[in-house]
């Protein structure tokens, strides 16, 4: 009897310890989804606490969707907990298939890919968003992931479209100008940016790509009735003549319309 007792309480024993060690488990799997419940909890708080009108709460409910998918990282902190060689890594690796579809990064070399890449910042817009607003000052330059966005000029005419590999906003990083047109998101958009002062400190160690995107941004403002000056007068563009010739044809390639800005 006493056995038997015995054998009951061992296996009632076992068994809660399994269960718990489940139960944690299964909760420790599913704490970004509890995360991104408790975060859009607090957002939805906040926009009853502002009184924000019906249609804005539903863009930040939707925005909130679209950005984290149902699940919430600090990517940043996690990132930042990491050796500088395996953050790199995996910002390579989520970033691999954004460097697959921008024609400007296939004969480039690695490691001004790699700088570049490492210094993105992930953004996302809703369709209707202003990303990039004609006449104001620029300070940074878009990496199309996914996505299309409408170049609009002054008078309201969309000049062209980008997609998925495209890039644009590097002219006026160039040339210390405002911005020659309006850069509008036609669909939902997963961007990465790059800061203007990562953008300089990163072609002033590869020369070659900076009048590579010098000539490219010539063509771009050419193309769309802008002055091309930012190069015409530029006699170190004769060098590394063959490099620059063959960025501008793999960029051309699969982009033939005109970017901005």
């Amino acid at each position: 009897m006493w056995l038997t007792l015995l054998s009951m309480i061992s296996g009632a024993t076992c068994y809660a310890l399994f269960l718990g060690h489940t139960t944690n488990l299964i909760q420790s799997l599913d704490s970004s989804r509890r995360q991104y419940r408790e975060k859009l909890k607090q957002v939805e708080e906040y926009m009853a606490y502002r009184k924000l009108p019906r249609d804005l709460r539903q863009r930040i409910t939707d925005y909130f969707e679209h950005r984290y998918q149902g699940k919430f990282f600090d990517e940043e902190a996690i990132l930042g907990e990491l050796s500088e060689r395996l953050r790199e890594d995996v910002i390579n690796y989520n970033c691999r298939s954004l460097v697959a579809s921008v024609p400007f990064f296939a004969n480039a070399d690695p490691n001004f890919v790699n700088d570049v890449v490492t210094k993105l910042k992930y953004e996302v817009f809703q369709p209707g968003d202003v990303i990039i607003k004609e006449g104001t000052l620029g300070t940074k330059m878009y990496f199309i992931q996914e996505g299309i966005v409408d170049i609009v000029m002054s008078n309201g005419e969309v000049a062209t479209s980008l997609s998925d590999g495209s890039y644009f906003g590097e002219i006026c990083l160039l040339t210390n100008a405002r911005r020659v047109a309006s850069v509008r998101a036609e669909t939902y958009c997963n961007l990465f940016s790059l800061s203007v002062e990562h953008f300089n400190a990163v072609l002033d160690v590869y020369p070659v790509m900076r009048r590579t995107m010098e000539s490219i941004a010539a063509e771009r403002l050419n193309k769309i009735g802008k002055n091309p000056c930012i190069v015409s007068q530029r006699e170190d563009l004769r060098v590394d003549l063959n490099t620059v010739t063959a960025l501008l044809q793999s960029a051309q390639s699969r982009d033939g319309s005109p970017d901005s800005c």
